[in-house]
């Protein structure tokens, strides 16, 4: 889950944005009455709180899983596409 939902502030309308790009100083038009969001850490309206709060949370998550997975890659094996293994066999058979 790398995105969040937002809640209109004018007509109420709920849409989802990617946590990456809800920051301090971002902009979103709504899709639905097209007014202008304006994300800031400092702001006070409810809607612009709880978006930016959970888009913290999804990021600091997904810091966390990637720290895990690069911290024990033994238990991800490394995965290679069949394309690749195919390969891999038909160049030992010409040997």
């Amino acid at each position: 889950m790398s995105s969040v939902q937002i809640q209109c502030t004018r007509c109420k309308n709920v849409f989802r944005d990617r946590a990456g790009r809800l920051q301090d100083g971002y902009s979103r038009q709504c899709p639905s009455c097209e007014v202008v969001l304006f994300f800031a850490e400092d702001s006070q309206h409810p809607f612009i709180k709880r978006a930016m709060r959970n888009a913290r949370k999804v990021r600091k998550e997904i810091r966390e899983a990637e720290a895990v997975r690069l911290a024990a890659p033994e238990l991800h094996p490394a995965r290679r596409s069949r394309s690749f293994a195919g390969r891999t066999r038909s160049a030992e058979r010409e040997d």
